[in-house]
């Protein structure tokens, strides 16, 4: 009975010390092991872990990606137009022992430690990205480039921090508001000029066009009026043969029809006086067959 009034006491230490030597590391958090202050475990997968009860301590870290929002800050482009600029970055603690030393703090602390430095950098590391280039390309729809640029130009001191910055964006970007008249007449004066600048190539072009297309009439009339002086001259040709052998079948009925077209031509409605001797040759086949004019 004794023995067990002794052992009860040694045995409720013993359990004190075994559960004092348990924790617990969740899926969404990394862990040091502290003692006396130094690290002597980093614990980066989930499950049950042990430590020397009553001189080791445990420290939390989130190891989900974390959102920080940055202050508005003013940028000059290259073309020395002011911008205010809105962005957002979400990154994640990659190296808890590194992170531990550069914020030298535990828990929310060192997650507002690290929000505060991380922000100095991607404020100097926007400014000196976006002062580069042009602010068109900075307010245009496409900028996916830059974006990548400030989160590639924070990487290196991020990594001092035991941070990996995962992404980086612009929310906003905005003109000053004593800018905005002065940069709403020029953008239309730029685009008073592109669009002059249009018209002229068009008529440009409408020029080439309508020469191309004068160009190409002349070439089909003159095509055209070539081609019927040939079917002409082969008409006439045509027509000549067959009053040669007209002729040569019957140069009576040759020379009556030829007279007749010399009359038909002669003696138009609106021209029929002519002054001929009677006994002209042209008015063989206008007398009567007792040899006088026909009409006498």
């Amino acid at each position: 009975m004794r023995k067990l009034v002794y052992l009860l006491p040694i045995l409720l230490i013993v359990f004190i010390g075994i559960l004092s030597s348990i924790f617990i590391v969740d899926e969404r958090e990394k862990a040091l092991v502290l003692r006396f202050g130094r690290v002597v475990q980093v614990k980066t997968e989930p499950g049950l872990s042990f430590r020397l009860p009553f001189l080791d301590q445990v420290v939390s870290y989130d190891d989900r990606i974390i959102s920080i929002d940055m202050e508005q800050q003013e940028v000059i482009p290259s073309d020395d137009r002011r911008l205010i600029v809105d962005a957002f970055a979400r990154y994640r603690i990659e190296d808890v022992e590194q992170f531990r030393e550069a914020t030298g703090a535990g828990g929310v602390q060192a997650i507002a430690v690290a929000d505060n430095r991380l922000e100095q950098i991607l404020r100097a590391t926007t400014r000196e990205v976006l002062g580069s280039v042009r602010s068109d390309e900075i307010l245009s729809a496409d900028r996916a480039a830059l974006m990548e640029r400030i989160r590639s130009g924070a990487v290196g001191d991020a990594s001092e921090l035991g941070l990996t910055v995962v992404d980086v964006r612009l929310k906003r970007t905005d003109l000053p508001t004593e800018n905005l008249a002065e940069t709403f007449r020029r953008m239309v004066s730029e685009r008073e000029r592109e669009a002059e600048d249009e018209r002229a190539r068009g008529r440009e072009a409408a020029q080439r066009i309508r020469a191309q297309a004068d160009r190409t009439v002349v070439e089909l009339v003159s095509e055209a009026e070539r081609e019927a002086r040939i079917i002409e001259g082969e008409a006439d040709a045509r027509r000549n043969n067959i009053f040669a052998e007209a002729f040569t079948q019957d140069q009576e009925f040759f020379q009556f029809y030829r007279s007749l077209e010399a009359y038909r031509k002669a003696l138009q409605e609106d021209n029929t006086r002519l002054v001929l001797n009677p006994d002209h040759e042209f008015f063989d086949y206008l007398r009567s067959p007792s040899g006088a004019a026909a009409g006498q």
